[in-house]
């Protein structure tokens, strides 16, 4: 039986309700492993959920400073060492930002998934020395951006639960944007496109206690609420199913080139299309004028909201369906597995 051992970021709890993308797609990694009888070891902050065998660690609550992280960082090595002491590992699969810092001793095969974009990770990343180590990226446009010289193997594109994600709730005429609430998300402009469009918008999402996160929510966010723009705060699994079904549109209004977006395919597969700045790999998910519009500012948007009721929900249904489904990423996940535990495992690089 296969073993693979996953390792989120340090400070970041794993679960079905967690905002980040990289927790999500850990997270239905773990539950596909697990539904096709293979041992799914994660290792993750305590208070996680997951479907295979949890490895949890303690990260103090409150504020994050540098000594917190130090403190995480250190806490989830010592959990890493414990997990690969008690169990045989076939391979390691890391997806935090940070994972340079809880590498194994050579050993074990590790992958390390770039989830965000590569501009944000230490140089050093692209020519690591430990043997048997791979990286790979989420999208074509992210492979993209690597240095030239990376090793890489293929990328694997992100995927979604589609069929827990329907659920019979009445359309309402109303925007919905949901994520991390932090200034490279840029949810102020969703606000600011809604007011001008006017048509009520809720803004759903987790505020970390990064002092620069609360900074944005305090004078960018809490500034433009009233009663038609509304915070609901951060939503679990069958809230945010509720709100992307409801919704006449789904907001993307992210400033950073993007790798990715769940919160994109989710939508597309409740039928709601999504109006998103052209940035990152946003463009690969978002199909100007059949699932959703591609906007340059927040005029843009506001004009493009006008138009959703024009787009085919059906077809968005359609889309999702066959391009953002979670079975699929999983698959090429455990085949990659596969080739990486085998002999020759293929690096290409960019």
């Amino acid at each position: 039986m296969r073993t693979i051992l996953s390792v989120g970021y340090a400070l970041a709890p794993v679960g079905r309700d967690m905002v980040g993308g990289a927790e999500q797609v850990l997270c239905a990694l773990d539950e596909g492993m697990v539904r096709r009888g293979l041992r799914s070891i994660v290792v993750a902050p305590e208070g996680s959920q997951v479907a295979g065998e949890l490895v949890s660690f303690p990260v103090r609550p409150g504020p994050i400073d540098e000594g917190v992280r130090a403190k995480a960082r250190a806490a989830q090595r010592a959990a890493i060492a414990r997990a690969l002491e008690r169990w045989r590992v076939d391979l390691v699969h890391m997806h935090g930002l940070d994972f340079m810092e809880a590498l194994p001793p050579p050993g074990v095969p590790v992958l390390a998934t770039l989830h965000l974009p590569p501009s944000w990770y230490p140089p050093e990343v692209f020519r690591l020395e430990r043997p048997a180590t791979y990286l790979n990226c989420v999208s074509a446009t992210q492979e993209a951006a690597c240095p030239p010289g990376a090793q890489l193997v293929p990328f694997v594109s992100n995927g979604v639960p589609l069929q827990k994600l329907a659920a019979p709730v009445r359309r309402r005429h109303l925007l919905v944007s949901l994520g991390r609430i932090c200034p490279e998300k840029g949810f102020h402009h969703a606000l600011d496109a809604a007011a001008r469009a006017g048509v009520p918008i809720l803004l759903g999402g987790w505020v970390y206690p990064y002092p620069e996160h609360e900074e944005y929510f305090r004078t960018e966010i809490v500034p433009r609420l009233d009663r038609r723009r509304r915070f609901v705060g951060a939503v679990g699994w069958l809230a945010k199913r509720r709100l992307l079904n409801m919704a006449q549109a789904v907001l993307i209004p992210s400033r950073v080139p993007e790798t990715s977006s769940l919160v994109a395919m989710e939508a597309l597969a409740c039928g709601t299309p999504v109006v998103a700045f052209r940035i990152g790999a946003l463009p690969e998910i978002v199909e100007d004028g059949r699932t959703g519009f591609l906007v340059n500012d927040v005029q843009e948007m506001a004009e493009a909201i006008a138009l959703v009721g024009t787009l085919d929900r059906e077809e968005c249904r359609v889309v999702a369906r066959a391009r953002f489904g979670a079975e699929g990423m999983v698959e090429k996940y455990l085949a990659l597995y596969e080739e990486l535990t085998g002999v020759g495992a293929c690096r290409a690089s960019r």
